[in-house]
């Protein structure tokens, strides 16, 4: 797993154009960082949250995560391809809601930009940009134990692979909602970026 410092991952936000959020407690960064390769199916990417607790002091989270859809996904997509979600910042895109109508998970409350794998096989395709709400949401893998392979977890979507992660994830989000309001942002980078 990718562990960049707070220091890092500012400095390379910052570099990039997007926004920090260093004002006040639990107002939260979530950040994707994707492995650079085009496979898929593994958890091999990294969530990190920070966040300012008691005014000064960063906190920060990593956990094991995919930012790519699985294989049966790549395998039986759309017709127009399957969704990956393209780097960037999202800014106010998420809120907290049923993902699938089943647990509560941070979706997608405005429009993101995906790009569309259609060749079916088991390298991402990075083409084909589409920009829209198509459900690319931040939900967990298996509800009771850690995942290894992301097969159906992920259509599209970034996904923790161990449901405390989520659990903890969830119950800051919580915490940030009732202080910032209702929307989050998600920022999703490259681990190259962080050389740079």
């Amino acid at each position: 797993m990718i562990k960049p410092t707070v220091e890092q991952l500012i400095k390379t936000l910052t570099r990039l154009g997007h926004k920090v959020f260093v004002d006040g407690d639990y107002n939260l960064n979530m950040v994707g960082i994707r492995k650079d390769h085009q496979a898929s199916n593994r958890f091999d990417d990294t969530f990190c949250l920070f966040f300012k607790e008691n005014g000064a002091a960063w906190i920060i989270h990593y956990w094991p995560m995919t930012t790519d859809p699985g294989w049966h996904h790549l395998e039986h997509g759309l017709a127009k391809g399957t969704a990956v979600l393209k780097e960037g910042q999202y800014l106010g895109a998420y809120k907290i809601g049923p993902h699938r109508g089943q647990y509560s998970a941070l979706v997608q409350a405005k429009p993101v930009t995906v790009y569309r794998d259609r060749n079916g096989d088991h390298n991402l395709d990075l083409e084909n940009p589409e920009t829209g709400l198509f459900g690319i949401n931040i939900h967990r893998a298996n509800s009771a134990r850690p995942s290894v392979q992301v097969d159906q977890w992920s259509a599209g979507c970034q996904v923790l692979a161990d449901p405390l992660d989520f659990a903890a994830l969830m119950g800051w989000a919580r915490i940030s909602a009732q202080a910032w309001g209702e929307y989050f942002t998600y920022t999703l980078i490259r681990e190259d970026d962080l050389k740079g």
